[in-house]
């Protein structure tokens, strides 16, 4: 079988990454970077985004949004990795993935326009510390959920959560009192909830605990999905997303270190031109390759598939493994294959490569996903 991106989709790639070219390049990323105490969420980057139609991808049409699928959102996500764009794109549609996939037609009326359009930024409170990214069991998360269903009362910490600090709504994922698992949402404001920044080596991120002490919350209820199926939906598609960064990433990193090492001389002759360092190449283009088509078939498998499919499970698994080790690896050579330069503080090598460290082994890492293969395909 034969499968490619569509002629729109690969079109909605160009748009973004013309649109990071243009108007947030690696100049604007450093700005980013190098100021660690603002919030990481640059508007310039962000209306554009909303602009092109990026924050609605997902957002059916009767909420206005575009209505594609994941594999639209991929593509998205892919370019920004590639661009190691900050901000809170990820978060804001994985938020709205929630609320489709498990509120009430009211609770979708209520947040999803606003989500696509932009208006409100979403992020999604998933786990706790070192937490399990299988959801459907509870493992993992770290926050309680009391009382009815119309007066819920959340209780714990998620950590690490992306940009709570400029949220307007935070998606929970707790378990009630005989562990079932479940989505919640919170406002900003809402008593008993509090933020804690905390620091990361990644610049292009903003991170930060959300802490809970019996906050009130609304059950995200009335949806297509419930209770860990919904949550397992919701963390396969930020694995899926993450992936589709991280290949972002490598392919990109990949291409900057091939470009200069044909132009870098040694002995007369460019480097590029070094056995070692061409076969290096060469095997990392084929990791990259594969990773890449793991993503996007795993976006498809999302797309196409019921959740808990365990054919889904399998090729989201494959898909952030893959990804997690071409983009460690690649970022690595990056630094190393650009010399002396691809270690100081001026080049941008370590954007690339703090960005893939972090993101690697969020949702799980690279053998947490090979031991989930062995239990899908060999322990059922």
């Amino acid at each position: 079988m034969f499968f490619a991106l569509t002629d729109d989709q690969q079109a909605f790639a160009a748009t973004v990454r013309e649109f990071l070219a243009d108007r947030f390049d690696l100049d604007a990323v450093r700005g980013v970077v190098e100021d660690p105490d603002g919030d990481g969420h640059p508007l310039t980057l962000w209306k554009g985004l909303a602009e092109q139609g990026a924050l609605a991808v997902l957002v059916p049409e009767e909420h206005d949004g575009l209505g594609l699928g994941l594999l639209d959102a991929q593509v998205v996500a892919r370019e920004l990795g590639a661009g190691v764009a900050p901000g809170p794109w990820t978060t804001t549609v994985l938020a709205a993935e929630a609320v489709r996939l498990a509120g009430s037609p009211e609770q979708q009326a209520r947040w999803l326009p606003a989500l696509a359009a932009g208006e409100t930024v979403g992020t999604v409170a998933l786990r706790g510390e070192a937490g399990s990214w299988d959801g459907h069991s509870g493992r993992g998360i770290t926050v309680d959920a009391s009382g009815s269903h119309d007066a819920v009362r959340l209780s714990g910490t998620a950590s690490p959560v992306d940009y709570p600090g400029v949220a307007g709504l935070v998606v929970v994922a707790a378990t009630d009192h005989a562990g079932a698992p479940g989505l919640f949402l919170v406002e900003p404001g809402a008593q008993g909830l509090a933020v804690r920044d905390q620091r990361t080596y990644d610049g292009t991120a903003r991170v930060g605990a959300v802490e809970l002490a019996d906050a009130l919350a609304e059950a995200l209820s009335g949806g297509t999905l419930a209770g860990g199926d919904a949550v397992s939906a919701v963390l396969a598609r930020r694995a899926v997303l993450t992936a589709a960064d991280l290949v972002g990433i490598a392919r990109e990193a990949l291409t900057r270190t091939v470009d200069y090492d044909r132009d870098r001389k040694q002995f007369g002759v460019p480097v590029g031109s070094f056995q070692a360092i061409k076969h290096t190449m060469a095997d990392l283009h084929v990791g990259v390759t594969m990773a890449e088509h793991a993503v996007l078939f795993a976006a498809h498998a999302v797309d196409s598939n019921e959740a808990g499919d365990p054919a889904t499970d399998i090729a989201v698994a494959v898909a952030k493994a893959k990804a997690a080790d071409a983009a460690w690896a690649v970022t690595g050579a990056m630094i190393q294959f650009f010399g002396g330069i691809g270690f100081t503080w001026e080049h941008e090598a370590h954007f690339f490569y703090k960005r893939a460290r972090r993101r690697a082994p969020l949702f799980g890492t690279a053998d947490e996903h090979r031991e989930r293969l062995a239990v899908l395909t060999m322990d059922r």
